[in-house]
């Protein structure tokens, strides 16, 4: 007991640096059973892509062509989280892939340019890798043929917009890493939608979920300069911005050519072939009674449709927040919020957009489209937002292409989307 006292009064005699060495080592713990918990999710995934060795769907995959590797694009920042989270799995599920490691900005989009064919593609990194690597793999003039590659994305990067669409997320990046790995070796797909953006001059740019314009964009990207404001950075930001401009609204001219119907899915199952005799009476029936040829329907001229908007946000989005949505028609969305906000209404929505951009409030302006362009204001200086990343802003026309490029998803995923009132 005398021992006990002891300790307890050297404890309250320097409590300075018994409350330090405390922190420290409830910090130290806290670490420690983190990355505990850490190496079980990584242990977990590799005993199921052991299993999904035997029985998996990516070998059907594979199988279709044994001479092409699945080639792997991996960010410059994400290549240890690839490499300790990833791959591991990807080998112990008899996945031999190609490696390639990107070392600066730009250099997907040429490594797609470039690529040979492949049976599967999987992007590790965030939105600019899968936006480089999306827009080099559809610059190509044998785009066709590379656009039924299926892709699978890694979600490693800071800003991960695809990725809610295709996984369930959680606050553990091991988790959301290796869930999403295990969905690419489950083999099930979706179709996703791309973004056509192209200019007067440029090449055309290519996104999967969307192009953003206006002051709640341009906020965004100066919140990070107040990071000395702790917690206030954001409503610091937003209200700093209306004391250098206010009223925050644009007059924005936007042409629109309307929604197409969706054709009807194709079955991805072959029907039986007729046998032989059936084969023999249908080439001589059409051979001495051939069938009429269907006279040719004169095309219709485009019917363009102009709107003028006064906004201080523009958001041109796809509809792949729901990829599996089955939809009468394929659009594009428009979205623009509307100018009579206070300052105070436009911190408010401000912080909600900060958290998700695609966010907007029930009196904005909202129509839909095939094709749009959009044409800025003369003397209007700024810059788009394609996905996260920053293009400088100049007209441009914004064109729909459905179900471009096919993703794995998650079952469970695909499922929950399914299920969500339309």
């Amino acid at each position: 007991m005398a021992r006990v006292v002891k300790v307890f009064r050297t404890l309250r005699n320097h409590w300075k640096k018994s409350t330090l060495a405390a922190c420290v080592l409830s910090y130290g713990g806290y670490w420690l059973y983190g990355k505990h918990c850490d190496s079980v999710l990584r242990r977990e995934a590799c005993q199921l892509a052991r299993v999904s060795f035997l029985h998996n769907n990516i070998f059907e995959i594979l199988n279709q062509n044994q001479l092409h590797k699945p080639l792997s694009v991996v960010a410059p920042k994400a290549n240890n989280l690839f490499e300790k989270n990833a791959a591991p799995i990807l080998h112990l599920a008899g996945v031999e892939i190609t490696v390639v490691k990107t070392d600066y900005e730009g250099q997907a989009k040429k490594l797609m340019e470039l690529m040979e064919q492949t049976d599967m593609l999987i992007v590790a990194g965030g939105d600019g890798t899968l936006q480089e690597v999306i827009t080099g793999l559809l610059r190509r003039p044998d785009q066709e043929a590379f656009s039924s590659t299926p892709i699978g994305f890694i979600p490693l990067g800071s800003h991960n917009s695809l990725s809610p669409s295709l996984h369930f997320l959680s606050d553990n990046k091991v988790k959301d890493i290796t869930a999403a790995t295990l969905s690419i070796l489950k083999g099930e797909t979706v179709p996703v939608d791309v973004l056509q953006i192209k200019g007067e001059k440029e090449q055309p740019v290519f996104a999967l979920i969307g192009l953003r314009w206006g002051a709640f964009r341009d906020v965004a990207a100066k919140i990070s300069k107040y990071w000395y404001l702790g917690p206030l950075k954001t409503n610091a930001a937003h209200w700093f911005h209306t004391l250098k401009e206010w009223p925050l609204v644009h007059d924005v001219s936007v042409s629109l050519l309307a929604p197409r119907p969706r054709p009807p899915d194709l079955d991805p199952q072959r029907p039986p072939r007729p046998n032989l005799l059936h084969r023999i009476i249908r080439r001589l029936k059409n051979y001495w009674s051939p069938p009429a040829a269907e006279p040719l329907k004169p095309e219709e001229p485009e019917k363009w449709e102009e709107q003028q908007l006064s906004t201080p946000e523009l958001y041109i989005q796809t509809h792949n927040k729901n990829p599996a949505e089955r939809r009468i028609n394929d659009s594009l969305m428009i979205c623009a919020e509307p100018g009579n906000k206070t300052v105070g209404e436009f911190i408010s929505v401000g912080n909600k957009k900060v958290k998700d951009p695609t966010l907007f409030t029930e009196n904005s302006t909202k129509l839909e489209a095939s094709v749009c362009r959009l044409t800025l204001p003369e003397g209007a200086a700024g810059f788009y937002n394609i996905d996260n990343e920053e293009y400088e802003a100049v007209p441009v026309e914004v064109r729909l292409l459905p179900r471009k490029l096919r993703f794995f998803i998650s079952a469970e995923r695909r499922e929950e989307l399914i299920s969500q009132p339309q």
